[in-house]
């Protein structure tokens, strides 16, 4: 499943060519993705002109001049392709190739650009993971998707003093406090490996120990924070893990699985200067969790 740095790159790859354009018409080819399609899905989108394109946790929402929002997620296999007169460009692009059989092409928007050019938008699916939502943006904090999701971690909310609060008294592990989407939302296994690396945490600390006695944050929390959203920001930088950003002019792919200090290194050395560990693997609430055991304590 891609994680919070994959759908951002997507965002930015769609965001030049989606935002401002008009949605000329929809060709919705199968009733369903994961979930139905709500009714009249493509006739509520024809017409309207796309204002901004934004994402919250793992999902993409494109703001419309009628108020309604289109809610889109990836799924496991979801992803977008951009035709129009130059060659077609995939933004976030998978490692491993995917799909372009037009059997799975399920969603097409046929736009008018903003700069008066044509363009379409291509949601291709094979495993049918993924599904699109029309939902009123007034409506939308209290949406099943997104009532119950945590802050998001590239913003300013989070800290030292917001992790202190939200461990405060856990005795849960840092791992699934962390991947604890009410807490933090968009956060996945991937990231959350590698941040704890960064500080020098281990995964099966508890999660309240970050916590002082007079409620303030450890030293240890404020470079978690710091962590959790360098890491992020290094990774969308190198197009994400399992992706790479189609805008890049060099054409390097960049893969951020290049720089894994720890997430399936399983056996190999920890790259902490002057540490002697060896990375392990562990198993936590049935995902694998990878991780130095000598400098990360």
């Amino acid at each position: 499943m891609p994680e919070l740095p994959e759908v951002e790159t997507v965002r930015r790859g769609l965001a030049p060519t989606f935002e401002h354009a008009l949605i000329v018409k929809v060709d919705q080819n199968r009733p369903d993705l994961r979930f139905p399609f709500p009714d009249g899905f493509a006739g509520r989108l024809a017409g309207c002109r796309l204002t901004a394109l934004s994402r919250r946790s793992k999902y993409l929402l494109a703001d419309m001049d009628t108020g309604d929002v289109l809610i889109m997620h990836l799924g496991m296999s979801g992803s977008f392709r951009i035709e129009n007169d130059g060659p077609a460009q995939t933004p976030g692009q998978f490692a491993h190739a995917r799909g372009k059989d037009p059997r799975h092409d399920h969603v097409v928007f046929h736009l008018k650009t903003a700069e008066g050019g044509t363009a379409r938008i291509i949601y291709n699916d094979p495993r049918r993971f993924g599904f699109m939502d029309l939902v009123h943006r007034q409506a939308l904090p209290d949406h099943p998707y997104f009532r119950d999701l945590g802050l998001e971690p590239l913003g300013n909310d989070l800290s030292g003093n917001t992790l202190a609060r939200l461990f405060a008294g856990r005795k849960t592990s840092l791992k699934a406090a962390l991947l604890n989407q009410k807490l933090i939302a968009g956060l996945g296994n991937i990231y959350v490996c590698e941040a704890l690396w960064r500080t020098g945490l281990s995964p099966e600390r508890a999660a309240g120990t970050l916590v002082t006695r007079t409620g303030r944050p450890t030293r240890k929390a404020d470079a978690l924070a710091e962590n959790i959203r360098e890491t992020l920001q290094d990774a969308i930088r190198a197009g994400g893990s399992s992706l790479r950003d189609h805008t890049q002019a060099d054409g390097t792919l960049g893969y951020f699985q290049h720089s894994f200090a720890v997430y399936d290194r399983e056996g190999c050395a920890c790259r902490t200067p002057g540490c002697t560990g060896t990375i392990t693997r562990l198993v936590q609430s049935n995902r694998s969790t990878f991780h130095c055991p000598v400098c990360q304590t």
